[in-house]
Order: structure tokens, then sequence, then C-alpha cells
């Protein structure tokens, strides 16, 4: 199968390329602009596969990218490419907007283009997947879980911005018919994460000795997947789904953002003791505007339709991550460096956190 991955220079597209050229010995084009998250040392793994080629270029640019697939002549387009972090959505809303809402129209209507040209039986085989985030689903009360028909409830300008995105593709499926796929995921996490986020964040300040900041009472419930389970699920999905079908994808792992933390900071005083436990690095600090209370994925239409099951425990996939980090400073160094240093995001100034309230 040739394969169109956009975003494939971020974690999940990384994880996802690795596995499609590495482990399944698909080709594919990976299609990214390498903003500020994304890492061509992550694809070091298969970057000289003949399988295997890149193309920087923005999926806002629709002639670039029709361009791509007159070219590559895919079977399927794996669309991840995304702003995600919620933090920088807070203060930066206009990026999240440009990338996830106009970027995602932009790349429907260029693979629009090229699957309307296609001979009728490559026509009907081809697949666009739409990659989201459970986060579009809002925040859930102590009970239930998220499904595939949870009404949409966003609550930061990421969700709302990757909520946007989801209508955009299952309305170019009903209107002109487009084949495609959607999955909307948990938490993820694992090797090759830029360390903005909550898991790579805490592992490498504990490493620094640096305070292992935590959002208000640190009660926030989230469903944590192992990025690698993650990639094996999109494959499937891509394989096997139906079109027009949406999919769950979840590790039925939840976890309170403190409980993620003391994980963290248990594994590394086994494999990286620093003379004292690293649980008195944490702090609490003030929440973050919006900050959903839980979130939960019912992933059974996956495991009961396609007989998926994730390999990686929470606890498993933990010291996995944690060892990796330790192992691979070569790749996270320069990142803490010259690119984020673990500064506090998404903080509003006073007068704009009074009118949010």
């Amino acid at each position: 199968m040739r394969i169109v991955v956009t975003g494939g220079a971020g974690f999940i597209g990384s994880a996802l390329c690795r596995y499609l050229v590495g482990e399944m010995g698909e080709s594919v084009l990976n299609i990214d602009k390498l903003t500020y998250a994304a890492n061509l040392h992550s694809l070091a793994p298969i970057d000289q596969s003949p399988n295997y080629q890149f193309l920087k270029a923005d999926i806002c640019d629709t002639a670039a990218i029709s361009a791509a697939l007159a070219d590559f002549q895919p079977d399927a387009v794996m669309h991840l490419a995304a702003e995600s972090h919620v933090d920088r959505s807070i203060t930066g809303s206009a990026e999240f907007i440009q990338t996830n809402v106009v970027g995602t129209y932009s790349m429907l209507e260029a693979v629009r283009g090229y699957w309307g040209q296609l001979a009728d039986g490559k026509r009907d085989d081809f697949r666009f997947l739409h990659i989201s985030t459970d986060e579009v689903y809002g925040s859930l009360g102590d009970e239930g879980l998220f499904e595939e028909t949870t009404p949409y409830d966003p609550s930061s300008p990421y969700s709302a911005s990757k909520a946007a995105s989801d209508h955009l593709v299952m309305a170019w499926h009903r209107t002109y018919g487009l084949p495609v796929l959607m999955t909307n995921c948990s938490n993820n996490y694992g090797p090759y994460h830029f360390p903005e986020k909550l898991i790579p964040l805490m592992i490498l300040n504990a490493l620094d000795g640096k305070p292992l900041p935590v959002y208000g009472d640190g009660r926030n419930i989230r469903d944590w997947l192992y990025v690698e389970d993650h990639a094996r699920a999109l494959y499937l999905v891509l394989s096997r789904g139906e079109v027009g079908r949406k999919y769950n994808v979840g590790g039925r792992n939840e976890r309170t953002n403190l409980e993620v933390v003391q994980r963290i900071c248990g594994v590394l005083d086994e494999v990286h003791p620093s003379g004292a436990p690293h649980e008195r690095l944490i702090k609490f600090v003030t929440d973050r505007p919006g900050h959903d209370r839980r979130y939960a994925i019912d992933c059974s239409r996956l495991t009961s339709e396609l007989g998926w099951m994730p390999l990686e425990s929470f606890e498993t996939g933990i010291d996995k991550t944690v060892r990796w980090y330790l192992a691979n400073p070569g790749w996270w160094e320069p990142l803490r460096k010259g690119v984020y240093s673990g500064e506090r995001l998404g903080v509003l100034a006073p007068a704009a956190a009074a009118t949010a309230k």
C-alpha cells in the first residue's frame, strides 16, 4: 500500500511512520511543515528506507498537496498534521484555527480532487483516515465513558479546532462521497514525545532536579494510550474499518495527573536514584483555564469489530518511556536547550484571566 501521512514528523505521526515502514513494509510519503514540535530525528530508524520519502510542505497549501498526491499516487491518506498542545492554544489560538481547521479543509479539497480522477477500482479502494482526539467530547463526570456517539462539547481552542475538523471530514463524506474514516484517541505517551507534554516534561524536570508542576489539585483524570499501540490501531482502522465510521482508541488506563507523576517518580527512584525520593519535587500550581476534569474512552467498537487490543499497560508503558528518555539524551537535550526548556505555557494575563472566569 502507498500511504501519505501528514504530520509524520510529530510524536504520533513519527510513531506511525516507523510502524508502517519499519514493521509493515508499506511505502510512505511523510508530509510535514516542520513546526517547533516536529523532529526529523524521530524518523532516523527509517529515513534510509527505500519505502520512505519526506516532503516539507504546509497542509494549507492546496496546490503543493495536490502536486504531491499526483506524484506519489497514494492508496490512502492518514491525516495527523495538527497543532495539539492545549496550553499553547490558550494564548495562541490563531495557529490552531489555521492548521487544524483551514488545513483540514485544504487537505480534503486536495484529496477530493485526486480521488475524483482515479480509475474505478482504485477509487473504490481509496481511504482518507482523519486522526482526532477525545477532547472534542468535553469533560466527563465521575462515571461513564466517551462513546463514538457522545455529543461534542469542546472546552479549549485546541479541542474546538479539532471538533471543527471532525465535522468537516464527515461533511465531505456525506456531501461528496469521499471515503473517510475517523479515529478519536485518548492521551498518548511514549518515546520521542516533545517535552512540553505532561509525561516527558515530568521525566526531564525530575532528571534536572526541577519542580514537577501539577495543575490544580492533580485530580484531573486522563486515559493513557501508549503511542505504538495507537499506531497499530490506526493501521488496522485504515485496513479494515468501515467507510464513514469513527472509532475511539483508548488505552483503558485511567489515572489522575497526580498518579501519573507519582508513577514516573517511582520508576526514576528505581532506575535513576537521586539520593532522595523524586516526589519531593512535586509542586501544585494554578490550574489552567477550561481544564476538563475527566476523559475516559470506550474503545469497544475497535476491539469487538476489528480485534485491536493494547499491548502495553500503563505500568509497562511508563517504565519503557522513562528508560527511553534516560537512554536517549541526544534526542531531547537539543530540544530542552534550544526549543523548549520547560517553562509554563498557556498563562493568561491577569485581566484576561479575570474575564475568562
